[in-house]
């Protein structure tokens, strides 16, 4: 993805995004139930790459299909481009797990932005601990064989209720994930990074004992030249 909007995207909210998208028409794009492992990490950015869960089907799905290397899971883990985030359908249902620490961990190594899933992982203490982004509903310790078979990589998935089609931006914070359309990454950016500093403007002003109304939006006429002055004497 374009390195400058990858910037603008790191500096940005969940919320000011799903704002940006609503004004496009866009309602559905955060993606429901899932938070984050580890909280304290900058906001997670890139390009969707996505693995596909079915039902499982117990004679499909005993613990000797990962000797197969071609298995889906096991493929994605390995195939997820550097600087890309895997997101996993897992239908929602977080009664087995997606994904375990050591195949989160070698997306980690392997330089992946992050990880979601709408379902949950095992290992989930020390998935906490590690340095990339992870996303899911909770905690999960049952093997993903026991209810879930992978199917598909890198194919058009719904992620948390949220579409998500290959190479969609995927942004993290520490309240939730955000799907944006490739197409729209560039503006939507730019007009996140634009909202952002207004909004802070109007919280420092909030902070100070002054109104919303009139403020928020900006209907009083006083509004743009007093943040002209504040946005120039902060140099934003």
């Amino acid at each position: 993805m374009n390195p400058v909007t990858r910037q603008k995207l790191m500096g940005v909210s969940t919320a000011t995004l799903c704002t940006a998208l609503f004004k496009r028409g866009l309602k559905h794009q955060f993606i429901q139930g899932v938070l984050p492992l580890n909280p304290g990490l900058p906001n997670m950015v890139g390009p969707a790459y996505t693995l596909r869960y079915m039902p499982a089907r117990e004679d499909l799905n005993g613990i000797e299909v990962f000797k197969d290397r071609t298995h889906p899971q096991r493929v994605a883990v390995e195939q997820c481009p550097e600087g890309a985030v895997l997101v996993i359908d897992s239908r929602k249902d977080a009664r087995a797990a997606s994904a375990g620490g050591i195949l989160v961990a070698r997306l980690m190594v392997r330089g992946c932005a992050g990880v979601v899933t709408d379902g949950g992982f095992r290992d989930s203490p020390d998935i906490a601990k590690y340095t990339m982004p992870a996303y899911h509903s909770r905690p999960s310790a049952p093997t993903n064989l026991t209810l879930h078979q992978a199917i598909a990589i890198n194919e058009p998935i719904g992620c948390g209720d949220a579409p998500v089609f290959p190479g969609d931006v995927v942004v993290g914070d520490a309240e939730g994930v955000i799907v944006i359309p490739a197409h729209l990454a560039d503006e939507i950016a730019e007009e996140a990074v634009q909202m952002t500093v207004f909004e802070d403007y109007v919280q420092e002003k909030v902070m100070t004992g002054r109104s919303v109304l009139g403020l928020y939006p900006p209907t009083d006429p006083d509004v743009a030249a007093d943040f002209a002055v504040w946005r120039a004497g902060k140099g934003r």
